[in-house]
């Protein structure tokens, strides 16, 4: 696979980006049920193609993170918070993730922000070394806090100075 680089999003990533958020679903990180027609708009007054980074090849989309402030308020303006994250399946174990949390610290950095933080499940496995290695630690567990699959699934808060 060759290498990606990480860009902005533009408002044409739209599509491409849809796609993949549908082709990536899984119990391992949704809360909510699959995306079933006619889908929801990927970019929409929540959610502005400034808050994303994503993870190109060759023309080809692998992966995206948004980053967002975790609330509208002025003292808590200092923490960012990473509220979607996603990486094509082909992409996977080939330092696309990696390269796309490097660069929401790095963004999150030139944006002042003196905090990163996020929210994983607490079966993603894969999710979680990934965050651990790149210096977030857990701050926090909902346990039980969702009912995915018909099972109780732990809410993790991890979180890192910057």
């Amino acid at each position: 696979m060759p290498e990606c680089h990480i860009r902005s999003a533009q408002t044409d990533d739209e599509d491409g980006l849809a796609v993949l958020d549908r082709a990536t679903w899984s119990t391992l990180h949704a809360v909510t049920p699959p995306p079933q027609p006619p889908y929801q708009p990927f970019f929409d007054e929540r959610h502005s193609p400034e808050q994303f980074l994503v993870a190109e090849a060759e023309g080809r989309l692998l992966g995206y993170v948004r980053l967002a402030p975790p609330t509208p308020l002025a003292s808590n303006a200092h923490v960012l918070s990473i509220q979607g994250f996603a990486v094509a399946e082909e992409a996977r174990g080939r330092g696309v993730g990696r390269a796309l949390i490097r660069a929401a610290v790095a963004a999150a950095r030139g944006r002042g922000a003196r905090r990163l933080t996020l929210r994983v499940l607490g079966h993603n496995t894969p999710a979680r070394r990934l965050y651990e290695s790149e210096g977030f630690a857990v701050e926090g567990v909902l346990p039980g806090e969702f009912l995915v699959g018909g099972a109780y699934v732990d809410d993790v808060c991890m979180g890192r100075t910057l």
